[in-house]
């Protein structure tokens, strides 16, 4: 089998990476392969498209409802004067009519019902505590920041606490509108430092990290895994999905890392650690850095196993196996999360948003892994799905010099296990066989008991007189002499 073949389930072609616009940028699964200028442009034009089919919508209602008012006062007009108090409650229950259908489709006001839930599920005061410590920390470290700036710098803190009430107010729309609000809120500050106020290109992009920084800091327990969505739900999924296929090897994704090297496996150890690490940042642009260090490490185990640089094709596969290996938690929110209130620029270009599009078309690959991407066929994948057996482990053939012992007792071990593991598979599916066999067995004596029976029935016959005694009638033994007696003699 050709290299290409075995890796037909799992090779993404580089351009398949870029915004299918063709615009050149990165783009997104979660954005339906559009980078995150593009998308904001498409949806830009369906929400507009949805809010004039709505306005529509609410005018033909409106017309419907006032040509029926008009016929029903055209038909009211001929009737006496006692039905007025009738006339006053169709116009009531008109201009109700109406005024819903125009509130149907403005901003709604937050509803106490919301607040009271918010206010029940507050956070405890240890964690309220532990959040305000770092916001202060972060906020100290935002306007030490902005003093290098000067008066753009005081333009910016103003913009950042201007953006920061007004989300404040914004709790009760969707997570998609916020994301939109925060989107819109960089590149408006993006476009300002820039034309405006004439600041350096490297300069705006520390600038943008920054006001990242300090605006998710406090945002993050408002719009991180937020209870409108299903995004605890994929959580779960994904992760069951990743249990169900521990036992994938690094053979069947052709990865080209060998964890018997010792520098290789502490490689994808940290991999590993970096990869669960990210779900304990708060900004977006520190859970990117987490992604990009997984990535790095990746790329230095595949170098040093292969003793060349590594490839984009050996990248993905090895990350779709960190990812099967780690299993991170919330996997699916902290994409979510980024891709909606991270800075855009950064997903877009660069190294971090290569690896987050990676880390997105692997977390797609899990999610629809069948066993033709893994070259089995349909039954084996069907047997290690449902845990009935699971893929022998080879043992290498020879050792590299610097194994110790422990190492290559271990490999013994392990293979004397899967053969006991064999055995006592066969021993079990013999003896369910014997089981079989006796209770067939059984069942054909009690037949054949049963036929004979039937042909030949049991017959019962009456009881027999009594015999008499043999000597009854002997009449002679009256003149038998009588028995012998012992006598004892004295010597």
């Amino acid at each position: 089998m050709s290299l290409k073949s075995e890796r037909r389930g799992i090779h993404v072609d580089q351009s398949e990476l870029l915004c299918k616009k063709g615009c050149g940028y990165y783009g997104n699964p979660a954005w339906q392969g559009f980078c995150s200028k593009c998308w904001r442009e498409e949806y830009h034009k369906a929400r507009q498209k949805q809010i004039q089919e709505d306005w529509e919508l609410a005018e033909r209602l409106q017309r419907e409802e006032e040509e029926a008012y008009a016929s029903s006062q055209s038909t009211q007009g001929a009737q006496s004067l006692t039905f007025s108090k009738f006339e006053e409650k169709k116009t009531n229950e008109k201009t109700r009519k109406v005024t819903t259908v125009k509130k149907f489709f403005t901003a709604s006001s937050r509803t106490g019902a919301k607040k009271e839930i918010q206010e029940a599920k507050a956070p405890s005061p240890s964690i309220n505590r532990q959040a305000s410590i770092e916001t202060d920390r972060v906020s100290k470290e935002f306007i030490e920041f902005l003093k290098t700036y000067h008066k753009p710098g005081q333009d910016i803190y103003k913009q950042c606490k201007l953006f920061l009430d007004s989300m404040n107010h914004k709790r009760d729309l969707s997570i998609e509108e916020q994301s939109e609000c925060a989107q819109d809120f960089y590149q408006n500050v993006a476009d300002k430092l820039q034309t405006r106020w004439k600041v350096p290109p490297e300069k705006v992009e520390k600038a943008m990290d920054q006001i990242e920084k300090y605006i998710m800091t406090r945002q993050y327990k408002y719009v991180f895994c937020p209870e409108t969505t299903d995004d605890e739900k994929k959580d779960l999924a994904v992760q069951k999905r990743i249990r169900a296929l521990h036992w994938v090897t690094p053979q069947m994704l052709c990865v080209p890392v060998n964890e018997e090297i010792p520098e290789v496996s502490d490689m994808v150890v940290k991999a590993i650690t970096d990869i669960i690490e990210m779900d304990s940042k708060r900004v977006p642009r520190d859970k990117l850095a987490c992604i990009t260090k997984c990535s790095k490490h990746i790329f230095n185990a595949i170098k040093v196993t292969k003793n060349e640089p590594a490839s984009a094709d050996d990248f993905l596969p090895t990350l779709i196996y960190i990812v099967l290996k780690g299993n991170p938690p919330r996997l699916q929110s902290n994409i979510q999360y980024i891709t909606r209130f991270c800075n855009p620029s950064r997903l877009m270009t660069g190294e971090d948003g290569y690896y987050f599009t990676n880390l997105c078309c692997a977390v797609a690959f899990i999610e629809k892994l069948d066993a033709q991407s893994l070259n089995l066929s349909q039954e084996d994948f069907d047997r290690f799905m449902s845990g009935q057996t699971s893929p022998k482990k080879q043992e290498p053939e020879s050792f590299s010099p610097d194994v110790c012992l422990g190492v290559k007792q271990m490999y013994k071990n392990l293979d004397l296990l899967s053969q006991l593991n064999e055995r006592q598979e066969r021993i079990v599916s013999e003896a369910k066989k014997l089981e079989k066999d006796l209770i067939d067995w059984t069942d054909g004596i009690t037949k054949e008991v049963q036929d004979i029976v039937e042909k030949y029935p049991l017959e019962i016959k009456p009881k027999n007189q009594a015999l008499a005694a043999i000597d009854s009638e002997n009449v002679e033994n009256d003149k038998l002499p009588p028995p012998l007696q012992p006598q004892v003699y004295a010597g």
